[in-house]
């Protein structure tokens, strides 16, 4: 599936109407949970049944496309299947047991109820409520996509504007070009990721070095009268800052993630439950500015997408195991070099992301860098070892 995004540019009356088609489809979805609750076992044919109820028991509510409504209607089942299937999987924690929406912030069509123009640079609304044309403001172009394959449409209110987004039923897919090299990477704090190379990229800090400026926002925004129109001036622009500090720090994800995934034919990188790390409460702001969940989700993307083998290694003792001997150095946080009794001495991460390389190596190919020699990276370079690599899995698949 590939999504492509346009700004909705429209009068105000426009914009007042789409807040009222997302109000809707909020009450939709938290209108089937209730049902669901108190008619527990029901399925979503069940809940689509109850949409058509509803359209009839409140005439606002017919008014949003029927599509619209099972849409609203679906969000409240995979809700409902994501609590069951946290609860089989015994995930440890809050099973998210789903809760009704105070703040939705979107509302989706599938293909009826809207129509593009025929030059493909409009959007028009056809259900009841009537929002009207809108211009697509944005780089990218639709002719390239025949309109079967558009399965759907998402509004999306932002504190910048109105945008739509298009769902194209299409794989992407990249010519792929082998490098021959293979790294392990481990994120972190100082840096925001370290290679098996010793290669380093800084960490960006968008939301440290963009703080000041957001605690002006926020008192500006605590000074204003409740209800006034000053205050909801001063709450846009704290959002239009937020969104910006968003923003940054994904464009720097994906492009981070696309660099990595083009420049080498394996990528192994730790698999880390940040949700669990940002419980640490004097680290989670750094830990969630670094944004590691997102450049991971982007690094197995770019993956699938340019055919290189992208694998993620419970990230266990990496830090406090040698990378040339495997003994076990215990460090704490604060120690940053590891220096190890057969002589090894490297920085921290280096260290971390040479037993990341191994363990992926492992995982993937069987071919464990014990009997290899951790230093065969560096003794016999980069393109020695991955003509190991691939001969063992070309015998492996054979």
């Amino acid at each position: 599936m590939k999504v492509l995004e346009f700004k909705l540019k429209g009068k105000a009356e426009q914009y007042r109407i789409i807040d009222d088609m997302i109000r809707t489809a909020q009450f939709v979805r938290n209108k089937t949970l209730r049902h669901w609750v108190d008619n527990q076992g029901i399925k979503l044919v069940d809940l689509y049944k109850e949409c058509a109820v509803m359209a009839k028991e409140f005439e606002w509510a017919g008014k949003l496309n029927s599509t619209a409504r099972q849409a609203s209607a679906e969000r409240a089942i995979f809700a409902i299947q994501r609590f069951f299937a946290n609860c089989k999987a015994k995930k440890p924690g809050k099973k998210g047991y789903p809760q009704f929406k105070k703040y939705t912030r979107s509302v989706e069509y599938k293909q009826s109820g809207w129509a593009l123009s025929s030059d493909k640079r409009c959007l028009t609304f056809k259900d009841g409520f009537a929002a009207g044309k809108f211009k697509l403001i944005g780089s990218r172009d639709l002719h390239f996509y025949a309109p079967d394959e558009i399965k759907r449409i998402r509004i999306v209110r932002r504190a910048d504007g109105y945008y739509a987004q298009f769902c194209i039923n299409i794989e992407r897919k990249e010519e792929p070009v082998s490098t021959g090299k293979m790294i392990g990477i481990d994120v972190g704090l100082n840096h925001f990721y370290t290679d098996s190379d010793g290669e380093t990229v800084p960490n960006p800090r968008y939301l440290r070095k963009s703080e000041k400026a957001l605690k002006r926002l926020q008192k500006r925004v605590s000074r204003k009268k409740k209800g006034s129109k000053s205050r909801k001036k001063a709450i846009d622009k704290l959002g239009r800052k937020h969104l910006k500090v968003s923003r940054q720090r994904k464009d720097f994800a994906i492009k981070t993630a696309l660099y990595v995934v083009k420049s080498n034919d394996f990528v192994a990188c730790e698999d880390l439950q940040v949700r669990n790390m940002v419980k640490n409460h004097k680290l989670a702001k750094s830990i969630s500015d670094a944004a590691w969940s997102q450049f991971a989700q982007w690094l197995e993307y770019f993956g699938k997408v340019y055919s290189k083998t992208v694998i993620a290694v419970p990230p266990q003792y990496t830090s406090q195991k040698c990378s040339n001997c495997g003994d076990i150095v215990k460090k704490t946080l604060s120690t940053r070099t590891h220096i190890c009794g057969c002589g090894t001495i490297l920085d921290r991460d280096h260290n971390a992301a040479l037993n990341i390389l191994a363990k992926g190596l492992k995982a993937h190919t069987g071919v464990d860098l014990n009997t290899v020699g951790h230093t065969g990276i560096h003794a016999r370079g980069q393109t020695d070892l991955y003509s190991l690599v691939a001969t063992s899995m070309s015998k492996s698949t054979g």
